[in-house]
């Protein structure tokens, strides 16, 4: 089967896999949970009962310096106040007079939801300890564009354990890169839509080094948040979200278009349960209890299809009405698994499957996985997209066929004996454990025995049943399942209502 590229290697202008959005939390290993709190604040002597005491001069310092950079680069605090404002929108605005040069773009600040820790004394123990809850806290954001890494924004909590969050999107990341090696390109939004190089943008797309990254999380952290000093351990990074999107770019709309809907209005109604599963890397058992689904939605900017199992998506929409991309999204970077040493409490090691660890030295793995994810979504399109197999099955139902000289008609699913034929034996007492001749003489009492002998041995000649063992028990074939079953949707769904509307006089 060729690929999807492949079939359409004449209108396709480039070929583009690289991270969107990757969201980062970072957490300080001395106080990122209550018993790592309690041992620093024992280590320092201070009382559990303290600990608001203890962080109260941090809120005040982290202010402080937000206020001091503020006026630095000239800017005003904004505090949001509403839920459904966007950030991003009020970005761009300030973006389109400024422009792209390095350096802080603005700072939100924000009442919102922190960990904490409550000090607790148990009776009956006489232990005093601390125990972890949600509190509230003023949150600043620092969205700044980086020479390497393009527009990010740090969101900084003024209430200790103080759990960062930082965001920026690799296809910014690869503009620059592109920029460093002067080669063209133009970058529309999160897009490529045009690139001089499309071989040698996919390498440098590839190479994105955690180690680098790494190094420049720890120099934005201490820049805007200085009570990092405080805290000898540094901090941790981890994935939070990750995206990758597979972008196939086509040299025009008028090319693309018509085949991006005849997809979308395909893969919605085609793409099942175990075909999400699949392209996430995954099998589909009894034992799996998280929601399982497809989504379509009608967006300002053109159609999406979803399809979602637990904390991982799988997404297709169009950009520009020119790019088709399809986005993997990890909300938890451990639904993936992959091949990896995995070390066990008493020490000893194992080779096995596992799941995904939320470290960003994980990138390049969750590159790989996600990656894999997208391009067996475009090989489902491909099937899709291309007829020749279900004509050819549908003509092989249709058609007669021969076994030695004896001739067997085909079948028509729509009219008659057939269709009670297929009614019969896709009744769900037959779907488990198969049927026998005799099972279906009780619903098909028109037929004699002969008769009904006859038409097994239609349904075997022509692939749709098969027989297992000396037993005398059928059972459909996959093709016979796909075939009967559609063709009863098609009827009862799409036909009989069709033909029982009015007709206009």
């Amino acid at each position: 089967m060729s690929t999807f590229t492949d079939r359409h290697a004449s209108k396709i202008r480039g070929v583009l896999s690289c991270f969107d959005r990757v969201v980062l939390t970072g957490t300080l290993p001395d106080l990122c949970h209550a018993d790592a709190m309690a041992r620093f604040l024992g280590a320092r002597q201070i009382r559990l009962f303290d600990y608001p005491r203890f962080a109260e001069p941090f809120r005040e310092e982290l202010r402080t310096h937000a206020e001091r950079l503020a006026a630095a680069h000239g800017l005003t605090i904004e505090f949001i106040r509403r839920k459904t404002f966007r950030k991003e929108d009020r970005i761009k605005q300030l973006l389109a007079p400024r422009g792209d040069h390095p350096g802080l773009v603005h700072i939100f600040s924000a009442m919102e939801p922190c960990p904490s820790f409550k000090p607790w004394h148990d009776k009956g123990s006489g232990k005093t300890f601390l125990r972890s809850t949600e509190a509230k806290c003023l949150h600043y954001y620092f969205y700044f564009i980086d020479r390497e890494l393009g527009l990010c924004y740090l969101r900084v909590p003024t209430w200790a354990p103080f759990r960062l969050q930082f965001y920026c999107n690799g296809h910014a990341v690869l503009a620059r890169e592109l920029a460093k090696r002067k080669i063209a390109y133009t970058l529309l939004d999160n897009a490529f839509v045009e690139c001089a190089d499309w071989v040698r943008a996919q390498a440098l797309a590839d190479a994105w080094d955690p180690h680098r990254l790494h190094r420049h999380l720890d120099r934005i952290a201490t820049t805007y948040c200085p009570v990092l000093r405080h805290f000898p351990a540094g901090v941790h990074w981890s994935c939070m979200q990750v995206e990758y999107a597979t972008d196939v770019v086509f040299h025009r709309q008028a090319e693309f278009q018509p085949l991006y809907e005849t997809l979308t209005h395909t893969a919605i109604h085609a793409a099942k349960p175990t075909h999400v599963a699949t392209f996430l890397g995954r099998k589909l058992t009894g034992a799996y209890r998280d929601e399982v689904g497809n989504d379509f939605a009608t967006r300002i900017q053109g159609t999406r299809i979803k399809h979602s199992m637990g904390w991982a998506a799988i997404k297709l929409y169009d950009k520009f009405g020119l790019i088709a991309r399809v986005e993997c999204t990890a909300n938890d970077v451990t639904f993936f698994q992959h091949h990896r040493t995995v070390e066990h409490r008493d020490g000893t090691t194992e080779f096995k499957l596992a799941p995904v660890r939320k470290s960003i030295y994980s990138l390049p793995v969750l590159r790989e996985l996600l990656g894999a994810a997208t391009h067996r979504y475009l090989d489902f399109l491909a099937a899709i997209e291309d007829p020749r197999p279900g004509l050819r099955a549908l003509e092989k139902i249709a058609t007669p066929t021969h076994e030695g000289e004896r001739r067997y008609r085909g079948f028509n699913l729509f009219h008659g004996p057939d269709l009670d034929l297929f009614r019969t034996i896709l009744r769900g007492e037959f779907t488990i454990s198969g049927f026998q001749a005799r099972q279906l003489r009780g619903h098909l009492a028109d037929l004699s025995g002969p008769q009904l002998s006859r038409c097994l041995k239609r349904l075997r000649t022509h692939g749709l049943i098969k027989k297992i063992g000396k037993r005398y028990k059928y059972y459909l074939t996959a093709l016979g399942r796909t075939v009967a079953t559609a063709a009863l949707k098609l009827r009862e769904l799409v036909i009989i209502p069709m033909l029982n509307q009015p007709v206009a006089a």
